[in-house]
């Protein structure tokens, strides 16, 4: 599913002059359930795509960073890392960069590199892109450098990266679902301090598939709109006296919202943030049991609470779930920040085209875009493939 290795290293030579020193590959992700919940130290559960982006490099010692994208029309770009600095940059390269950025304000001796990169991850679908971007390079660094650094460690870095170099106020899942994600599990973490299980993940055994339907709609006002949302959630933390909304137990909700009196926006931040870490844990519950087919209800509750308390949905991922439940999928739900994106849509495997068949007639019959559906399989984290 991405440009092949040897195709990236011929390209890296044919700019570059000479052959990589190796050649790296980290993956975008869907999360399956635990939707805004990563800054708010709560439970995520997303797998890897087997769409990666790739990366070409060469380590150098002169201070110098070449940069060049295959998916970016322009010729190579060239930095000097000692005047890497914060928000300086607003283009493609501000990625790479501010990794190689966090790395040496973390205290690792990084000289330079030439990197050329090739993704096919879709951007703009709510499937973390950046994020294969950054830990693709942070990996290939940490190991033409000798760093020593492990998955969760890069993908701290990542968040870094992109929260202070890029300036997006992210959280942790993405870094660390591209770092340390592994084929045929899907991530339990735990965003607060990191721990992680690999819970199996076998849809394919059990006769069923999970679609990704991209509905290649992309709203301008999301990283505005998730900053609000970002900031909403740390206050109702701050008005119910926890470091986090982690804090709030689910036995406690009740008694949490009546708390926040008159405050109601805010009340519904609370609700989704405490009830989705709620639904992360029955999922892993129910998968760990054997009981797959059982998630598709949770999906849908989870679609609900982003689309009516977290209202970061649209008519377009609404549309998706609606169509693909009446359809006769087993669940289905917005995936990723919301504003336009992606959604997933849980399904008997003999469902497939009666299902996809529906979603694509509904978008037609709406005058949208057609959707771009695939099926995603969970597949590996971050890796050397060259």
């Amino acid at each position: 599913m991405s440009e092949s290795s040897e195709a990236v290293a011929e390209r890296f030579e044919e700019l570059y002059g000479a052959a990589p020193d190796g050649v790296w590959a980290a993956p975008g992700r869907v999360n399956l359930i635990g939707e805004h919940t990563d800054y708010n130290d709560g439970f995520v559960m997303p797998f890897a795509l087997p769409h990666t982006a790739v990366a070409a490099l060469t380590r150098r010692d002169d201070g110098v960073l070449r940069l060049h994208s295959a998916d970016v029309e322009g010729p190579v770009v060239e930095l000097a890392v000692d005047a890497l600095a914060p928000e300086s940059d607003k283009r493609w390269t501000a990625y790479p960069a501010g990794v190689v950025w966090a790395l040496r304000e973390a205290g690792h001796a990084v000289t330079g590199a030439d990197i050329h990169l090739a993704s096919s991850v879709p951007a703009g679908a709510g499937l973390s892109s950046s994020a294969a971007l950054e830990v693709v390079v942070a990996l290939a660094l940490n190991d033409l450098f000798g760093l020593g650094l492990r998955g969760w460690q890069l993908a701290r870095l990542c968040q870094r990266a992109e929260n202070v170099y890029v300036g997006a106020p992210v959280g942790i899942m993405d870094q660390t679902a591209s770092a340390c994600c592994e084929a045929g599990h899907a991530l339990f973490l735990d965003t607060r301090d990191l721990s992680q299980r690999q819970i199996p993940f076998d849809l394919a055994a059990e006769g069923m598939r999970l679609l990704v339907v991209d509905t290649q709609v992309k709203h301008s006002h999301s990283e505005g709109e998730y900053g609000k949302r970002r900031a909403g959630c740390e206050k109702g933390a701050s008005l119910l006296g926890v470091d986090a909304l982690r804090d709030v137990p689910y036995d406690g909700l009740d008694a949490a919202l009546e708390r926040l009196g008159d405050e109601e926006e805010i009340r519904r931040l609370v609700r989704h943030v405490v009830t989705e870490d709620q639904r992360v844990e029955r999922v892993v519950s129910l998968l760990e049991s054997g009981d797959t087919r059982a998630i598709g209800p949770v999906l849908v509750e989870g679609h609900a609470s982003l689309r009516d308390d977290f209202r970061v949905s649209c008519p377009e991922l609404d549309l998706v779930v609606e169509t693909a439940v009446s359809a006769g999928a087993l669940g289905a739900r917005m995936t990723g920040g919301g504003f336009g994106g992606s959604a997933i849509v849980l399904t008997e495997e003999a469902d497939v085209p009666a299902v996809t068949k529906a979603v694509e007639e509904a978008f037609a019959a709406a005058g949208l875009t057609g959707p771009r559906v695939f099926g995603a399989v969970p597949s590996a984290g971050a890796r050397r493939v060259r």
